[in-house]
């Protein structure tokens, strides 16, 4: 593609013989033990209500059972779960009165009755058993109790379970100023959320807030699909930690909704990792996939990049939080390794020089690769230089997976002066780099 008018011609240079990019020896693989209770509803249920509904005859079945055969059920349901999930009790209740209850009105159901019934309504499922990629990665809350110049993460990461579904969940762990990289082992505990409805950020729409108690441990978290247009899944979250003008903290997050036929673009908001609100986002460019929020106002308004044609990176400004109507393409694919298209792979990062951003670029044979671009720190519609050569592309030891060829981030992060830059190896799996920012600041043209 030839030049943009603002841009010089690219000038030819030699890669470093020392890569900039150090491996951090570090994978994260899928675990199909770890599970999670959630809904399940039967298909072909018909009306709530209506006599003869599916789920009106499965809560007959059970209060037609014996009381000896009853508890021999519960029992047996109770202990296989007592080992695997936490509030066990708790849970099945909660489906019981979310899906049967209507159906028992007016009859004497007994406390063993509702949990029985309620554990027909539940499903455990492995929400990473398939795959364990596209990670992005924020500052903890928490910053208490480190080494000197080191950072506790929070890293958000795509799992993927039965029905090729995606989930959203979460680890921790610190990287020190030295750049030793340690994440935290998984809790063998997943929390099932409470759910309610609440008004949506979209107009018309209504969103969701979960609830997960305050365990402590945020890979307890599971967040998978609660609404229709989720159905398919919640997809890469790109996390951002998001200071207001007021000095106000927030987590944001932006995933793509997956309802089957449909792609929307959604945002997730926390203060404290432990109650989650999940809206739609509305507006003619909030249809795609990408969309990752600065992590401030610029001049009090909110910005995102987003690749709103599939193919360039562009800005988007707006008054509202949840609705997003206009922009323009500010990064084009230049070179090779990103002619079929490019995008941002998360939030832009703040740093002296401007706004880093990771970028990915898709090439020949689909391959994946990483970059980077810098932005003007006050009109980040400017861009200041750019990759001309990968970051990242895939190795031979890293090409294999569920799809080959791919390595891919949601989302990096700047301790001192090094970044942090997790990514996601074909699909399957997670992989951990650092850069000395200086180094890679000097790769870019």
């Amino acid at each position: 593609m030839p030049p943009r008018p603002d841009e010089a011609p690219p000038t030819p240079v030699d890669r470093a013989i020392d890569d900039p990019v150090t491996d951090l020896q570090l994978l994260l693989r899928p675990e199909p033990a770890r599970v999670v209770l959630r809904p399940f509803v039967p298909a072909e249920n018909g009306d709530a209500g209506p006599s003869g509904s599916r789920v009106e005859r499965i809560v007959d079945r059970v209060l037609g059972l014996s009381d000896a055969a009853l508890r021999s059920d519960l029992s047996r349901v109770t202990t296989s779960l007592a080992d695997r999930h936490r509030d066990v009790e708790r849970v099945l209740e909660r489906r019981y009165y979310d899906m049967a209850e209507p159906f028992a009105r007016g009859r004497k159901v007994s406390a063993e009755q509702v949990l029985l019934i309620g554990a027909y309504f539940a499903e455990e499922y492995s929400f990473e058993a398939a795959a364990l990629f596209n990670p992005s990665i924020v500052a903890h809350p928490d910053q208490s109790r480190l080494s000197p110049g080191a950072v506790r993460f929070v890293l958000s990461l795509r799992g993927v379970g039965e029905g090729h579904i995606s989930s959203m969940i979460f680890r921790t762990g610190e990287f020190t100023a030295e750049g030793a990289l340690r994440v935290n082992p998984p809790s063998p505990w997943a929390t099932s959320p409470t759910i309610e409805n609440i008004p949506g950020g979209a107009p018309g729409d209504p969103g969701v807030r979960l609830f997960y108690g305050d365990e402590g441990d945020l890979s307890q978290i599971v967040i998978f699909p609660v609404t229709f247009d989720q159905r398919h899944g919640v997809e890469d979250l790109r996390l951002v930690r998001f200071t207001d003008d007021d000095g106000h903290v927030s987590y944001f997050g932006t995933y793509t909704a997956f309802g089957g036929e449909t792609v929307r673009q959604e945002l997730l908001r926390t203060d404290d990792f432990v109650t989650f609100e999940l809206n739609a986002l509305s507006g003619s460019h909030s249809g795609t996939k990408g969309m990752a929020l600065f992590p401030r106002r610029i001049d009090g308004r909110y910005a995102m990049l987003g690749r709103q044609d599939h193919e360039n990176i562009w800005l988007l400004q707006s008054n509202d939080l949840y609705q997003w109507g206009s922009g323009a393409i500010i990064v084009s694919p230049r070179w090779e390794w990103e002619f079929v298209q490019m995008g941002n792979c998360g939030s832009p990062i703040e740093i002296d020089e401007g706004w880093l951003v990771i970028t990915h670029g898709v090439g020949p044979i689909r391959n994946y690769c990483l970059g980077a671009c810098l932005l003007d720190k006050r009109d980040p519609a400017k861009v200041i230089a750019r990759s001309t050569e990968p970051l990242l592309r895939p190795s031979a030891e890293t090409r294999d997976g569920y799809v080959p060829n791919v390595v891919y981030s949601c989302g990096a992060m700047v301790v001192g002066r090094t970044l942090l830059l997790p990514y996601g190896v074909a699909d399957s799996f997670t992989a951990f780099a650092s850069v000395p920012l200086d180094r890679l600041l000097a790769t870019l043209r």
